[in-house]
């Protein structure tokens, strides 16, 4: 069957790696990785190597389109963030993926301010969730502000100074409202989250904007797993949340950090079950086909093949 993707499988893909240095650390590599996942340095140089050697190309190429286009026209105007799009489910792994990146592409010397942004700060408050009856709807299209974050990527690529984000608190899990992030013209900007690579939808499934948020992007990349995967890695997480975030009592999900092993494998279990389960496989699986580049990862969170799609 014909398909837009070239497949590489890891030891493909790491060949591509050519001669790009190695530059992050063990040290660093620790700080970077989630919860429960334990990424060996080899991930780093196969995986995540030849994809900052990729994205490096992509954005010296912009950068000379730019120079080329303000030569065509006489002038200088701002030159605009390259934006890079991670989207995929939870507890896939995608965050991971997007402070990697920012690492190894802030070290490039052509683009060494690298900024990252979760759409997480752009859902609407839990308030207006409570009162949309969309508390337990968290994470699907509806529960975002998509105009907000529209509204925002809009002003990073039209060169804005400044441009600031709302911040979200996992801990709180809700808006900060006194908190904000700012952003000044990043030479890349990577922004993470579920939607990105989706229809912008309100509560009744109606489209909201005729500018999608993957518009604005220059590069989207889906992190990619069988469900069943990602379904045994939320469990875990949950598991070990109860000893870390969820033993704080300022935590929206303290009421949990008591729970036996057997116990918190159920709740999550069913958590996943009634709302993760279901967004993944209505709302964000069906973007992948959007993305331009695929990693994909087996069981052990480590990637075993790489999808390109053709120019």
């Amino acid at each position: 069957m014909a398909s837009p993707y070239v497949t590489f499988d890891r030891e493909e893909w790491k060949r591509l790696r050519a001669s790009t240095p190695l530059t992050i650390t063990d040290t660093e590599l620790a700080c970077l990785q989630g919860l429960n996942e334990t990424l060996s340095m080899a991930e780093v140089t196969d995986i995540y190597l030849p994809l900052s050697r990729l994205l490096n190309l992509h954005v010296g190429a912009t950068q000379e389109l730019y120079q080329a286009t303000n030569t065509f026209l006489g002038n200088q105007t701002a030159k605009v963030p390259f934006i890079i799009g991670i989207a995929g489910s939870v507890a896939v792994g995608k965050s991971t993926t997007a402070r990697i990146l920012q690492t190894l592409l802030s070290r490039w010397p052509n683009h060494p301010k690298v900024d990252l942004v979760t759409t997480d700060g752009f859902l609407f408050p839990n308030r207006i969730l409570e009162e949309r009856g969309l508390l337990k709807r968290k994470g699907f299209p509806e529960s975002y502000d998509t105009r907000r974050l529209i509204q925002f990527l809009a002003g990073v690529k039209s060169g804005l100074p400044e441009v600031v984000a709302p911040v979200y608190s996992h801990l709180a899990y809700d808006i900060l409202p006194n908190e904000v992030q700012v952003v000044r013209q990043p030479d890349v900007l990577i922004v993470e989250g579920l939607n990105v690579l989706q229809i912008p939808v309100d509560e009744n499934q109606r489209q909201v904007s005729e500018v999608f948020v993957s518009d604005f992007f220059d590069f989207s990349i889906y992190v990619d797993a069988d469900e069943e995967n990602i379904m045994t890695w939320y469990v875990e997480r949950f598991k070990l949340l109860r000893k870390t975030a969820f033993s704080n009592p300022a935590s929206y999900f303290h009421r949990y950090a008591g729970l036996s092993d057997e116990e918190a494998t159920e709740v999550a279990t069913g958590i996943w079950n009634e709302i993760n389960g279901v967004n993944l496989c209505k709302n964000i699986l069906p973007t992948r086909g959007r993305a331009r580049l695929i990693l994909e990862k087996g069981a052990n969170h480590y990637v075993q093949s790489v999808k390109l799609r053709k120019l």
